[in-house]
């Protein structure tokens, strides 16, 4: 294999030496249409539709998401799947499509091919996104929610409370918005360390339980 790969090399060196200008252009306009194949399938799979085309996600948390306020409001301003889940700066975006590989493979060997299957691996899933999201600051949210341009004042009382002690305390959206778009799965604390470290923390319970009142601070 060594052997062959020196024998092309030697072959590409004197082509290269023979017939400069040609070589030149033709490896200029191979890497045009290799740049090009290359961006093409980045955007093709950053679509939704390509998010959904698999029966995995079209019929779980695709379904949650259609019933959420980032699929249908009434300004018509959408977040899409890869809106929340593929970072826009490109070397970000190439990163977290090689991650993805790791998805293809499960689904080849059908981790979650059946809801049954999806429902026992949801809380692992949705640990590893907010894993991610936390560790980045929840870089996908801030595109659109940014605490430096967010006026807290004209907020309703719970979200302006909690988004003020979010800021003070340098919390990131996911510290708070855990189930935005899909359902929390139902063993989520099973054992009560997230609970337990709120209470050490001094988190209200509003922070979660949507709907209680925020207390002043």
């Amino acid at each position: 294999m060594l052997t062959r790969f020196r024998n092309l090399l030697k072959k590409y060196c004197k082509l290269s030496s023979d017939f400069p200008v040609v070589v030149f252009f033709s490896v200029f306009f191979l890497g045009i249409i290799f740049w090009g194949a290359f961006n093409t399938a980045m955007e093709v799979t950053n679509t939704e539709s390509f998010c959904i085309s698999c029966h995995e996600m079209k019929d779980t948390v695709y379904q949650e998401y259609k019933e959420t306020i980032h699929f249908s409001n009434r300004t018509g301003v959408k977040a899409s799947c890869p809106d929340c889940h593929v970072p826009r700066d490109w070397g970000h975006k190439v990163l977290r499509k090689i991650s993805a590989s790791n998805e293809l493979f499960h689904k080849l060997i059908g981790s979650i091919d059946t809801k049954e299957k999806f429902e026992n691996k949801r809380l692992e899933l949705a640990e590893d996104v907010w894993k991610v999201m936390r560790s980045t600051d929840s870089r996908e949210c801030r595109n659109c929610h940014s605490f430096d341009d967010m006026n807290v004042r004209k907020q309703k009382k719970n979200s302006r409370l909690a988004h003020e002690r979010g800021i003070k305390k340098g919390l990131t959206c996911m510290d708070c918005h855990m189930g935005i778009a899909h359902h929390i799965a139902k063993n989520f604390d099973k054992d009560l360390t997230l609970h337990n470290r709120f209470k050490r923390e001094n988190r209200p319970c509003a922070d979660c339980h949507k709907g209680m009142q925020q207390a002043e601070w």
